[in-house]
C-alpha cells in the first residue's frame, strides 16, 4: 500500500530498469531470486475527474483564474466584515459562473468516462491454463497471449507471435493511428510462427525483453528468446514485429500476440499528451486591460478612504447627533478602521471587475467555432471532409495572422504522384503508351515497335524499382464495377497496390505498365514478372528509410544466387557513395528534372561477393539484437554497406498543384500576410513549384543562401544579401535557403538572417528537417516584432511546426492524421485557408475586440455613479442600487446583447472580405484592442457614467417635486432612475455599434431593455415573503408614473448617444478605413438594387393589363410581372451552395448564420 502510494506521488516509479522483462504466458522462473516486474493494468483513463474528486480538483482549477480568484476574496470580505452591500451580490455572480463551467467541464468529462467504459469493457480472448478464456479488455495482463481476429482492433501493443499464414505474417492498417490506410506486414519471429493453435502456444517457451514504453510509434527495440530442446534461440524485434492499440487487424483470419505494453503505458496512450497551451493576443490584452482596472478599482477605493477620513476631520461630521459612536467605535484601532473601510469601499466598486467576460468569452468561442464547422465553402466535396475546430480558443487569432509557413507537398500539392521521366545510364526517358522510350523518339521509332525490347541496364534499372519498396498488395474482390482508375491503368480489380508513400506506388505501378510487374511478397519471397516470365527473389534485409540517411535499400538474393543490393533515394544521399556509373550526366538530368518541379529520386546497386555478405550479415544481426544504442548501430552499419554503389539512374515523378494555390498565396499576399514555404524537397524542385504556384514572381529578385560551408562564409553571403536588397529596395525579393545553410545561418548570425528575411516578400526554405521547421516558426515568433504566426501542413513532419506556431493549421491528405490530431484546426484543401483568415479570422477578432471592450465600457458606466455618489453621502459606503439590481445587471440585464452581438455580427459582407483581401490590414496587429481603442472605450464609459448621475442629480436637484402631489423622490427613487437611463443606454450603444442585423438581435436587443422593466415592476410591485427589507416597494412604479422622470430617461439617453453618432458620421465621411469604404459601396449597391426592384415591380404593375391582353401560348405559364426580386447575397449564395451539394439549405443556427 505505501510502495502504491509512493508511485502515484511520483516518488517510486514502477519501472527502475532501462528494460522491461516479459514472460510470455506469464511463465515465471521457478528459482527463488526472481521478483516480478509491475505493470500497469490494460485500462486506458482519458477523463481528468472522478467522482471524489470533481468538486475539489474542478474548484482548484478555476479559482486559478485572477477573477475568479479575486471575486472569492471579495465575498469572504463581504462575510467578514461589515460591508455596503450583501454577500450575495458578489456571491451569485460568481456562483452562476463557477456553475457554469463546472456543468460543462463536468459533462465532457462524463463523456470521456463512457468512452473510457466502452473500450475498456469491450471483449477479448486471452490464452489460460491452455484454453481460450474469453474476458474484458481491462483485464488483460503484460504476458498474456491475446487472440485477434479479422477486422479487429488490437486491445494493448502485442508481440506478434503468430498468425493463420505458414510464414506468421499478417497486414494491418493504422489509420486510427496516423491515418495511413495503406496495408502494413508485419512479422513473427519463425521460432514462434509455428505456434498456430492453443496447445502449443501454451507449451511455449519464451522470454521477451524490450525497452519500457516511449511515445515513438515508430520505434521499438526488443529481443526473444525462444528455448527449444534446451537450446536458447535469440532473435531481435523492431516495430515490424508489434502490433499498436488502436490499429486493426486486415485480410487475416486471426493472429495471437504477446502483451508487453498495457493501458496507459500502451503507445497510443502515450500519445495523449495534452498540447502545449496556446494563448490568443487577445486574451493577452484582456488580462492587461484587467490589471489596469484593478489599479482603478484600488485607486477609488484607497481615494474613496482618505476623503471620508478626511470629511471627518471636521468635527460637525465627526459625530452628527443622529449617528453617535459608541464606546466601542470610539477605542478601536485607527489602522484596523481604516483597513476595514478601504475593504468595505473595494466591496461597494468590484463590480468594475467584469466577472462574466470569461464565462461570456467562452460561450462566443465555442459557439462561435461551429460557423467554421458548418460553412459549407470549408466542405471537400471529393473526400466528404469537412473543416474541424480542435480548439475554439483561437479563434480571433486566425485574424491576427502576419506570417503563414506551409508545407508543399501534400498541402500546395495533391501528393498524387505520376511518372513523367527517367534517367537510365546517362540516357532519358520518358513513358509512352506503357512503354519506355528514350527522349525526341516515338514507340515506332524503336527497333521493334510492336513488342518490348530493353537492354540490361533498362531491364535491371526497372527491377530496382519494382523491388527496392515496402508496397503491398490486396487481392481481395471490390465490390460493384471495380476502381474505375485501376482499369483505365490495365490494372485488374483484384490486385491493387498500398503503399505509405506516394511515390513508391507511383513508381510501382510505372514498372508494371512497362512490363515489369511487381507480383507481391510471400514470407522471404518477393515475385516479379519481367514481360510475363516469373522471376522470385529471396528478401534477405530491409535497410529502412529515414531521414538522416535520406535512402532506403533492400538485399536479395536473385534466382541465380547472387547477392544483390538495391537502393534508392536523394540524389544528395546516393550520389556521393556511387563509384561507377553514368554519374555527372545523372545529376544534370535530376537538375532538369527538379527544374521541371518533378520529384526525383536515385536509384543505384551494389553487387556482393560470398564474403561480404556474410560479413555484412553478421553485421545486420548484431546491431538488430541489441538492447542498448541499437539505432546508432544501424546507422553505422547500414553506411557501412550503402557504399561503393553502382549508379543505375533516376526517377522524376510529378506532383500536382491543389486547385486555386495561386489565387489563396495572392490573397494572402494582398491581406498583408507574408508565406514561407518550408519544404525537404530538393532546391531546384522547390523553386520551380514556389515559381508556379504564385510564391515566387517571375518579376522577382531571387536571392539565394544555399550550399554554405562555414560561418565564415555564411556571413559573409548574408552580408551581401543585405547590401542587395538596400540596393535594390524597390524591387521586391525572394528568398531561398537550404537546411545546411539554414544550420550554419542560426548558429551564430540570426539577427542578419532574420533582418534578410524580413525584407523579403517570399521565403522559400528547402531540404529541411521537421526540427528545423518548427526552429525557423520559433525564430520568427520570438523576434522583437512578436508577429503571430501560422503553420499549415499535412504529415508527421509538420506537427513540430504546427505545434510550434501561434495557430497551427492540418491539412486531411494522403500522409496520414498526425497533423490533424496535433493541429488546432483542420481543413480538407490549401485554398480554405482564405477563407478561414480573411472571412472567419476578420470576424471573430472584430467581433470578440469589440466584445472585450464593450464590457469594461458598461461596467465602468455601472460602478463610477457609485463612486460619485459617495461625494453626496459623505462617503459612508451607502449603496446607490438595489442589491438585486447589483447582481443582475451583469447576468440577466445586458449579457444577452453582446452574446448574441458577437455571434452574429459582420462588418462586411463575407464575398466582400474574401474580393477585398487588404480589409484584413485594417485589424492587423491587434488594432481594435490598442491602447488607444481602450483608452477612447474607457474614456467613453466615464462620460456616459458622469452624465447618468450628473443628469439625474440636476433633474432631481434640491426642493424639485417630480409627483403631482408634490412629493419628493427619495436615495432609492434617485438610484434607479440612474440605472435605468444606464441599462438603456448601453444597450443603445451596442445597437449603434451593430452593422448586420438578425432576428436573434432585435429580440435579445429590445427584449433585455423590455425584461429590466418587467422584471423592476415585479419585484417593485409586490411584496416578497422571503426578503428581510424591501427598500424597491413601490419605488419603480412611482418613478414611471412621473412624466418628468420619462423626460429625463430620453434627455440623458440623447445627451449620452448624440455625440457618438455625430463622431462615427464624422470619422466616416472625412477619415474612413478601408472597411467602411467597402460597407459604403455595399450600402450604395444595396439601395440601388433595391431602386431597380422597385422600378421593374411598378413596370409590371403597368404591363398587367398588358400580359392580360396578350396570353401565353397554351402550356406556358404566364410571366412574372416581379422580374427581379431583392433578396440577400448571402441567402442566395446559401441556397445555391446547398443545390450544388445536393442539400438542403442550412436551418437553425446554420442558417442565421448565412441570414
Amino acid at each position: 500500500m505505501i510502495r502504491w502510494i509512493r508511485q502515484q506521488l511520483g516518488f517510486d516509479p514502477p519501472h527502475q530498469s532501462d528494460t522491461r522483462t516479459v514472460y510470455i504466458a506469464n511463465k515465471f522462473p521457478q528459482h527463488g531470486h526472481y521478483i516480478p516486474q509491475r505493470f500497469a493494468d490494460n485500462r486506458i483513463i482519458s477523463s481528468k475527474y472522478t467522482i471524489w474528486n470533481f468538486v475539489p480538483k474542478n474548484l482548484f482549477e478555476q479559482f486559478r483564474r485572477i477573477a475568479n480568484f479575486y471575486f472569492l476574496i471579495i465575498f469572504l470580505v463581504q462575510l467578514m466584515i461589515d460591508t455596503p452591500t450583501s454577500p450575495i451580490t458578489s456571491g451569485l455572480p460568481l456562483f452562476f459562473v463557477i456553475t457554469v463551467t463546472a456543468i460543462k467541464q463536468g459533462f465532457e468529462d462524463w463523456l470521456r468516462h463512457k468512452a473510457d467504459n466502452e473500450v475498456n469493457g469491450a471483449p477479448v480472448f486471452v490464452v489460460r491454463s491452455g484454453s481460450l478464456v474469453q474476458t474484458r479488455s481491462k483485464n488483460i495482463r503484460v504476458g498474456d497471449i491475446v487472440r485477434v481476429a479479422k477486422d479487429e482492433t488490437f486491445p494493448a501493443d502485442l508481440v506478434l507471435l503468430s498468425s493463420d499464414r505458414a510464414e506468421g505474417t499478417c497486414h494491418i492498417t493504422t489509420a486510427s493511428l496516423d491515418g495511413e490506410t495503406n496495408l502494413k506486414t508485419h512479422y513473427a519471429v519463425p521460432e514462434t510462427a509455428v505456434s498456430q493453435s492453443v496447445s502449443r502456444l501454451e507449451s511455449l517457451q519464451a522470454v521477451v525483453e524490450c525497452q519500457q514504453p516511449e511515445a515513438d510509434l515508430y520505434r521499438f527495440v526488443g529481443r526473444i528468446t525462444v528455448t527449444q530442446q534446451g537450446e536458447e534461440i535469440v532473435r531481435p524485434l523492431g516495430p515490424e514485429n508489434l502490433l499498436l492499440r488502436g490499429a486493426r487487424l486486415k485480410n487475416t483470419k486471426e493472429i495471437f500476440g504477446v502483451a508487453v505494453y498495457t493501458g496507459m503505458e500502451a503507445k497510443m496512450a502515450l500519445n495523449y499528451k495534452c498540447k502545449s497551451q496556446k494563448r490568443s493576443a487577445v486574451e493577452k490584452s484582456m488580462n492587461t486591460f484587467l490589471i489596469i482596472y484593478l489599479g482603478i478599482l484600488l485607486f477609488e477605493a484607497i481615494l474613496s478612504t482618505i476623503l471620508k477620513y478626511a470629511w471627518q476631520a471636521e468635527d460637525k461630521w465627526n459625530e452628527p447627533f443622529y449617528n453617535r459612536k459608541t464606546d466601542q467605535e470610539r477605542n478601536s484601532s485607527q489602522i484596523l478602521k481604516f483597513i476595514s473601510d478601504f475593504l468595505a469601499f473595494l466591496v461597494l466598486y468590484n463590480f468594475i471587475i467584469p466577472i462574466s467576460l470569461y464565462v461570456t468569452v467562452e460561450l462566443q468561442k465555442f459557439l462561435g467555432s461551429f460557423f467554421i464547422v458548418w460553412d459549407l465553402d470549408l466542405y471537400h466535396e471529393e473526400s466528404d471532409q469537412k473543416a474541424q475546430v480542435n480548439t475554439s480558443d483561437l479563434n480571433e487569432e486566425l485574424g491576427q495572422v502576419e506570417y503563414v509557413f506551409t508545407d508543399k507537398t501534400g498541402t500546395l500539392t495533391e501528393n498524387e504522384m505520376q511518372f513523367r521521366e527517367c534517367s537510365i545510364n546517362g540516357i532519358k526517358y520518358q513513358e509512352i503508351n506503357g512503354k519506355l522510350v528514350p527522349e525526341g523518339m516515338t514507340t515506332e521509332d524503336s527497333p521493334d515497335g510492336s513488342g518490348p525490347c530493353l537492354n540490361r541496364e533498362e531491364e535491371l534499372f526497372l527491377k530496382a524499382v519494382s523491388l527496392c519498396h515496402t508496397v503491398q498488395i490486396s487481392y481481395d474482390q471490390t465490390d460493384g464495377p471495380g476502381d474505375p482508375f485501376s482499369h483505365a491503368n490495365g490494372f485488374s480489380p483484384q490486385m491493387e497496390y498500398y503503399a505509405s508513400s506516394p511515390d513508391e506506388k507511383a513508381l510501382v505501378e510505372a514498372t508494371k505498365r512497362m512490363g515489369v510487374t511487381f507480383m507481391g511478397s510471400h514470407g522471404e519471397i518477393m515475385e516479379i514478372k519481367t514481360f510475363g516470365k516469373a522471376e522470385k527473389y529471396k528478401l534477405l534485409h530491409v535497410l529502412e528509410f529515414d531521414a538522416d540517411r535520406r535512402r532506403m535499400s533492400v538485399i536479395l538474393q536473385t534466382p541465380s544466387g547472387e547477392k544483390l543490393l538495391f537502393t534508392k533515394g536523394a540524389e544528395s544521399a546516393i550520389l556521393p557513395h556511387t563509384k561507377s556509373g553514368e554519374i555527372d550526366k545523372t545529376r544534370v538530368h535530376v537538375d532538369e528534372f527538379a527544374l521541371k518541379g518533378l520529384r526525383t529520386l536515385v536509384v543505384a546497386c551494389r553487387h556482393f561477393s560470398a564474403d561480404e555478405y556474410r560479413e555484412v550479415d553478421r553485421r545486420i544481426h548484431e546491431a538488430r539484437t541489441a538492447l542498448q544504442q541499437r539505432e546508432e548501430r544501424l546507422v553505422e552499419v547500414f553506411n557501412f554497406i550503402e557504399k561503393d554503389l553502382e549508379l543505375l539512374g533516376a526517377t522524376g515523378v510529378e506532383d500536382k498543384l491543389q486547385d486555386k494555390v495561386q489565387e489563396t498565396i495572392e490573397a494572402l499576399r494582398l491581406a498583408g500576410i507574408k508565406v514561407w514555404v518550408l519544404t525537404g524537397d530538393k532546391h531546384e524542385t522547390a523553386v520551380s513549384v514556389s515559381l508556379s504556384c504564385g510564391h515566387f514572381h517571375r518579376t522577382m529578385n531571387i536571392l539565394e543562401l544555399v550550399q554554405q560551408r562555414s560561418d565564415n562564409e555564411c556571413a559573409e553571403q548574408l552580408r551581401r544579401l543585405a547590401r542587395r536588397i538596400k540596393e535594390d529596395h524597390v524591387i521586391q525579393h525572394g528568398l531561398v535557403v537550404d537546411g545546411a545553410s539554414l544550420s550554419l545561418a542560426l548558429r551564430e548570425h540570426e539577427k542578419l538572417f532574420m533582418d534578410v528575411c524580413k525584407n523579403c516578400s517570399a521565403v522559400l526554405c528547402c531540404r529541411m528537417a521537421p526540427l528545423q521547421k518548427a526552429k525557423v516558426v520559433r525564430l520568427l515568433k520570438t523576434s522583437p516584432e512578436k508577429p503571430i504566426t501560422l503553420a499549415i501542413g499535412d504529415g508527421a513532419n509538420d506537427v513540430s511546426m504546427i505545434q510550434e506556431a501561434h495557430v497551427g493549421i492540418g491539412i486531411m491528405g494522403k500522409e496520414g492524421r498526425q497533423a490533424v490530431r496535433n493541429s488546432d484546426y483542420a481543413i480538407a484543401r490549401f485554398k480554405f485557408l482564405s477563407k478561414l483568415l480573411l472571412v472567419h479570422g476578420h470576424f471573430y477578432y472584430v467581433r470578440i475586440a469589440t466584445l472585450v471592450q464593450y464590457f469594461f465600457y458598461k461596467n465602468v458606466c455601472f460602478i463610477t455613479p457609485q463612486f460619485l455618489y459617495q461625494f453626496f453621502c459623505l462617503f459612508s459606503q451607502q449603496t446607490l442600487y438595489d442589491s438585486v439590481y447589483l447582481t443582475l445587471y451583469n447576468i440577466c440585464f445586458t449579457s444577452l446583447p453582446i452574446l448574441v452581438y458577437s455571434l452574429f455580427e459582420q462588418l462586411v459582407h463575407p464575398h466582400v472580405l474574401q474580393s477585398k483581401p487588404a480589409l484584413y490590414r485594417d485589424i492587423s496587429k491587434n488594432s481594435q484592442l490598442s491602447f488607444k481603442t481602450f483608452l477612447y472605450w474607457t474614456f467613453l464609459g466615464f462620460c456616459h457614467a458622469f452624465v447618468f448621475f450628473f443628469g439625474s442629480y440636476i433633474l432631481m436637484g434640491e426642493d424639485t417635486t417630480l409627483m403631482g402631489n408634490g412629493q419628493m423622490f427619495g436615495n432609492w427613487t434617485f438610484g434607479t432612475l440612474v440605472f435605468t437611463v444606464m441599462v438603456i443606454t448601453v444597450t443603445l450603444k451596442l445597437a449603434l455599434e451593430t452593422h448586420f442585423w438578425t432576428w436573434m438581435n432585435h429580440f435579445v436587443t429590445w427584449g433585455s431593455i423590455a425584461f429590466y422593466f418587467i422584471f423592476s415592476l415585479f419585484y417593485g410591485g409586490i411584496i416578497w415573503p422571503f426578503l428581510h427589507t424591501q427598500d424597491m416597494y413601490f419605488v419603480f412604479v412611482q418613478l414611471l408614473s412621473s412624466g418628468s422622470a420619462w423626460f429625463a430617461i430620453i434627455i440623458i439617453i440623447i445627451t449620452c448617444l448624440f455625440p457618438d453618432v455625430i463622431k462615427k458620421v464624422f470619422y466616416r465621411h472625412l477619415h474612413p478605413t478601408s472597411t467602411q469604404k467597402s460597407q459604403m459601396e455595399a450600402d450604395k449597391v444595396s439601395v440601388s438594387s433595391e431602386y431597380d426592384s422597385a422600378e421593374i415591380g411598378s413596370r409590371g404593375e403597368d404591363n398587367r393589363p398588358l400580359i392580360a391582353a396578350f396570353p401565353p401560348p397554351l402550356g406556358q405559364p404566364h410571366p412574372s410581372p416581379s422580374l427581379l426580386r431583392s433578396t440577400r447575397a448571402s441567402d442566395a449564395w446559401t441556397r445555391c451552395a446547398a443545390s450544388r451539394r445536393g442539400r438542403t439549405p442550412a436551418h437553425g443556427w446554420a442558417g442565421w448564420w448565412s441570414a
